[in-house]
């Protein structure tokens, strides 16, 4: 694995980066109607800058990189970033997640630059109800996108369903069917609030799979592939799966090994806590290899046990489009 751990044992190998807080959708439960205020340009880190971070991160022993937003494919010139690195020593692993909505136009030169596969964010499988949950997509750009990642084997090309009562509930067992039907990997999440003034449309992990009993008996499987902490499903005769992310119900920090790098350069150890390690200050002050590996190491150590969302602890810095998921 790696030989870095945080003060809980917990052994670190993950890098998901945030490359933009720009987004061409404005989903209900991450962004509000009308956006947020977008960071300057000259504060958002270069591809050189994101390179070096990853350079000197993987030489401590992360292995595991996804690219986030925002929505990454808005910032020009993407597969660059990606074919730099692709070529750092010790990556073995380079992923990225998306709204899939320009990912037909891209996905062939992300392949060619050294992608491995993507993750794609997708909630309803109704038309109507994906503008209203976007507010501004089209799903037909979001499905030819699917298709385009199979195309040109970002496999496994896996699909994320934040499941929200009341929202979109109604389209799991529609979802269960597509990986008995058409393949599909589907990963149903919880809902989970980020934000102070975020209300919960909390459907649980274990009401989900009771609901998913009229689709078919479920068998625990094992993913070759991920850095996550979904726990995968098949029903008989499917060559998709379904995976389950109980951020809320079962949480699952005792096994996060990730961090988190914003797109105006500060680490986060953890998704939900307000600390960060100033990253570009470093780097725009010519800070040294060594300096930046005692800032990533800071981070490590500073990783918290756990989140306290079941008892409504939230969130009160950045909105969730600016952390990167």
């Amino acid at each position: 694995m790696t030989g870095l751990s945080d003060s809980f044992q917990r052994p670190i190998n993950y890098l998901r980066i945030s490359v933009t807080d720009r987004c061409n959708l404005r989903c209900v439960y991450c962004m509000p109607e009308e956006g947020v205020t977008l960071m300057p340009h000259a504060d958002i880190l270069t591809y050189e800058e994101i390179y070096t971070v990853v350079k000197v991160a993987a030489g401590l022993g992360i292995n595991k990189v996804r690219l986030t937003g925002g929505e990454p494919l808005v910032r020009l010139g993407l597969a660059d970033l990606v074919k730099m690195l692709a070529g750092v020593e010790g990556i073995d692993d380079l992923a990225l997640t998306t709204n899939g909505i320009l990912l037909s136009q891209h996905a062939v030169a992300l392949k060619k630059a050294g992608l491995r596969r993507v993750n794609i964010s997708l909630d309803t499988l109704k038309s109507d109800r994906f503008r209203r949950i976007t507010r501004c997509g089209e799903l037909g750009d979001t499905l030819r996108g699917i298709e385009a990642a199979k195309a040109a084997d970002l496999n496994p090309v896996k699909i994320n369903m934040v499941v929200m009562a009341g929202v979109n509930d109604d389209e799991i067992i529609d979802f269960a069917r597509k990986t008995i039907n058409d393949g599909w990997h589907v990963r149903f999440i919880e809902h989970m609030p980020v934000t102070e003034d975020e209300s919960l449309n909390l459907v649980s992990v274990k009401e989900m799979k009771k609901r998913l009993d009229a689709v078919g008996r479920m068998e625990p499987i094992k993913m070759d592939v991920g850095n996550g902490p979904a726990k995968y499903y098949r029903f008989p005769g499917a060559g998709g799966t379904v995976g389950f992310i109980t951020p809320v119900t079962e949480h699952f920090c005792y096994q996060c090994n990730r961090l988190r790098l914003t797109a105006d350069g500060k680490l986060r150890p953890c998704l939900l806590s307000e600390e960060e390690i100033d990253l570009r200050g470093a780097l725009r002050s010519g800070a040294a290899p060594d300096e930046l590996k005692r800032l990533i190491e800071k981070a490590i150590a500073s990783k918290p046990e756990r989140h306290y969302l079941a008892e409504g602890k939230r969130q009160k810095g950045r909105p969730f489009s600016q952390v990167g998921g």
